[in-house]
């Protein structure tokens, strides 16, 4: 028994045709708007990894310096005649050492606020960005 043929009327062929190349464009679209936000996530991670070794640096240079300043310390408390002496030195040490804190703290927290904000501009963009394309090619 013969198998019946079904004929697509050619309204209905070049309509799935053109659902079909809008749906292929949409998902190239979407293919191509997600590539672009992993190259900008890559470019951002290495701006947070380049940060990130600005901040541990500083983080040395900062206990180098307090380390060093501490060593002072003993050196003058070791000098030192009387108690009235060793009281004077700790208060002085005392004080320097919290205004020295204050700073390093001000510089490093500068230093995570300006990557933290860059971090944000560039997701914000790339998301921005991505959606926009994403869009622009639904619309073709």
């Amino acid at each position: 028994m013969p198998t019946p043929s079904y004929e697509i009327p050619a309204d209905m062929r070049d309509m799935a045709e053109k659902s079909v190349d809008q749906a292929r464009r949409a998902f190239d679209g979407f293919i191509n708007a997600a590539q672009k936000a992993a190259g900008q996530a890559d470019t951002t991670a290495a701006s947070v990894q380049s940060n990130a070794k600005t901040i541990g640096s500083k983080a040395m240079g900062f206990a180098e310096v307090n380390v060093r300043s501490a060593f002072d310390l003993a050196q003058k408390l070791v000098r030192a005649k009387d108690l009235q002496e060793v009281l004077a030195l700790q208060t002085d040490y005392a004080k320097s050492q919290m205004t020295t804190i204050q700073e390093q703290a001000k510089e490093l927290g500068s230093i995570v606020q300006t990557t933290a904000q860059g971090v944000v501009q560039s997701a914000s963009a790339s998301v921005k960005t991505a959606t926009d394309n994403a869009m622009n090619q639904n619309q073709s």
